[in-house]
């Protein structure tokens, strides 16, 4: 399954989680719950992934810890909040860049329609 399919297969279990319980949990409900609906549709995941930043040549632990990886391919980051800022969209793409991926999925559940909360954003892998 490449990326754009992976992506497609995430967000229908993150439409079907969120027609369950709604918008008003905390972001760890929602990265658990969504883990194990992905994990029951047989999807690899894995939480809460540390992510080094290397600089020159050194591998500096600064704490960067991506929310899901779904089969070593697409990067899902899971907000719970009123509003995304622009700095959640840069969270992602650096997650991205690190790690050298191309796809990642913003997905922000404190919203009343999820689908108004559900970003793709894509890494130019020739810029890393």
């Amino acid at each position: 399954m490449n990326e754009n399919e992976l992506s497609y297969k995430v967000i229908g279990i993150a439409l079907e989680l969120h027609k369950k319980v709604g918008p008003g949990l905390l972001e760890s409900a929602y990265e658990n719950a969504l883990a194990y609906d992905l994990e029951e549709a047989g999807l690899g995941v894995k939480q809460q992934v540390p992510l080094p930043f290397y600089y020159k040549e050194i591998k500096m632990e600064v704490g960067y810890r991506v929310d899901i990886i779904v089969e070593n391919k697409l990067i899902v980051e899971i907000k719970s909040l009123e509003n995304l800022a622009p700095v959640h969209f840069s969270q992602l793409l650096t997650y991205l860049k690190l790690s050298e991926k191309r796809l990642g999925l913003l997905i922000n559940f404190n919203t009343k329609i999820l689908k108004d909360g559900i970003h793709r954003v894509v890494n130019n892998l020739n810029d890393v």
